[in-house]
């Protein structure tokens, strides 16, 4: 299965030893490609029809990014504005079609902080709840998120473990097979 790596994450390479250590892990397979938003379109002018071509040629996307105030960074949002256009991705084609979607998220807390009693009250499913509505309006597959709460990533060892995992998940054969 051909894979799309979508990062958005503004300084990547100079402030974010996380999700460096996550690109790093998928920077060389063949069976991946990467597309980082913020290298590509530092002037925030999205190529449309160079996205859409991208998402068309691969099977599986992920969208890997920082927690931003319950939400994606501002680029991704600005992404799925303009790259996800009606008459092409829903109303009347729907050219990504049972194509999978996943979230590579990470966070700087805990994971009891993401439940009804901890800090911020919601799971990370609750609070990507419209990535959830965009994939079903959209006609895709939604795997599940990958989340990483650097709280508990941080030793090198627990970084190149959280790498490891990170490309086992990209890799993943997830079963969508309903279930009667």
């Amino acid at each position: 299965m051909n894979t799309l790596v979508i990062i958005s994450h503004p300084s990547i390479d100079k402030e974010s030893r996380l999700n460096a250590s996550l690109k790093q892990a998928i920077v060389n397979q063949s069976d991946i490609t990467i597309n980082e938003l913020y290298k590509e379109y530092p002037n925030g002018k999205i190529n449309i029809e160079r996205e859409q071509r991208l998402v068309e040629q691969h099977d599986r996307i992920i969208f890997q990014f920082p927690n931003y105030w319950y939400s994606y960074p501002p680029l991704l949002k600005k992404w799925f504005d303009e790259v996800l256009q009606s008459g092409w991705a829903f109303s009347g084609e729907h050219k990504l079609e049972g194509k999978e979607l996943g979230i590579a998220i990470s966070s700087n807390a805990l994971p009891e902080d993401y439940r009804f009693d901890g800090q911020h009250r919601f799971t990370i499913e609750q609070i990507m709840a419209p990535f959830y509505a965009t994939s079903n309006i959209i006609r895709t597959k939604t795997l599940p998120i990958f989340n990483t709460f650097s709280e508990l990533v941080t030793s090198e060892e627990d970084l190149q473990k959280h790498a490891e995992n990170y490309l086992t998940y990209i890799r993943t054969n997830y079963n969508f097979e309903r279930k009667l």
